[in-house]
């Protein structure tokens, strides 16, 4: 299987997906297998039904998770791109790649846009034992979420965000305090547009064209006005009335271009520090940008006095 050199070097799947080993963890998965012309083993990603079954056998695999599933058309996220951000994040809690993860319940996450699929914390409950808060706007991503947790005897608390035009406002309660906020945004500003993506993206991998959106994904998964960078901009305004709630606000950049005038939005709120981390995600390289209102010295007593 070849290396996934770009992955975060504590993910787990830098050696790409051992099929041998997950189908005898989910023995529906062969089913779905194939032997691509140079006679590896891998599964149709333009099948929603095999993609959704892999993702099934990567979650019961190498994250305990024994049951796991979604609504159709709903969001089937890459677990290996998605497993990165979590790594990445683990070393901006620790302070550096080299430094020891913080671990346990005592670290609060808040994963904005949890959706329907939970995979954000259900990689990082298993690997670090987090302690998560999931946020969407869908009711029926929340009931997809909440019925994972329930079947797995998980104790991952839902929020429901019934406002659309608020991303932070009315889901942090004054008594919260989160040491990071995650979030994976809506990256395009209409459905025309996160079609034309898709057909690039399968263009990209050699696999023609397709009138089905990548991995699926509702309208509040792929698409929202502004696209991402209003999404983000929201964010980092609204970000501010909670600077002392979350020690670090973060959230994946798909678009490059996006970047700059995002940096700009954060010197003018003026926060005490940011970083632009580099990674994978799937198959191209993304980045999270992060940032904090909390000086540096006073980072290691966060959720130690006002807030518990």
């Amino acid at each position: 299987m070849p290396t996934k050199s770009k992955l975060h070097p504590r993910n787990q799947h830098t050696e790409g997906y051992d099929f041998e080993r997950l189908v005898a963890q989910t023995p529906e998965l062969e089913g779905f297998t194939r032997r691509n012309p140079v006679g590896v083993t891998t599964i149709n990603f333009q099948d929603d039904k095999a993609v959704r079954m892999l993702n099934r056998a990567l979650l019961k695999t190498h994250y305990q998770v024994d049951y796991w599933d979604i609504p159709e058309n709903y969001l089937c996220p890459p677990i290996p791109g998605r497993a990165d951000y979590i790594h990445y994040l683990a070393d901006l809690l620790a302070g550096g790649p080299t430094k020891d993860s913080p671990r346990g319940p005592q670290i609060k996450v808040l994963d904005i846009g949890t959706g329907a699929n939970l995979v954000y914390p259900l990689i990082g409950q298993s690997e670090y034992d987090w302690h998560f808060t999931g946020v969407d706007i869908d009711p029926a991503a929340i009931k997809s979420a909440q019925n994972i947790c329930d079947i797995n005897k998980l104790d991952i608390a839902l929020r429901h965000q019934n406002q659309r035009k608020n991303v932070l406002n009315g889901v942090i309660k004054p008594q919260d305090a989160f040491h990071i906020t995650m979030c994976n945004p809506p990256f395009h500003a209409s459905i025309e547009e996160a079609h034309k993506g898709t057909q690039r993206k399968w263009r990209n991998l050699g696999k023609g064209h397709s009138k089905k959106l990548n991995f699926g994904g509702q309208n509040a998964e792929l698409w929202c006005p502004g696209g991402e960078f209003q999404f983000i901009a929201s964010m980092i305004r609204e970000s501010k009335a909670y600077a002392k709630q979350c020690l670090w606000f973060s959230s994946l950049v798909s678009k490059k271009d996006n970047l700059q005038p995002l940096l700009k939005l954060l010197k003018n709120a003026e926060v005490a520090d940011f970083k632009v981390v580099e990674m994978a995600q799937g198959q191209k390289l993304s980045r999270f940008l992060a940032w904090t209102f909390i000086q540096k010295r006073q980072r290691s007593m966060f959720g130690k006095t006002k807030h518990k």
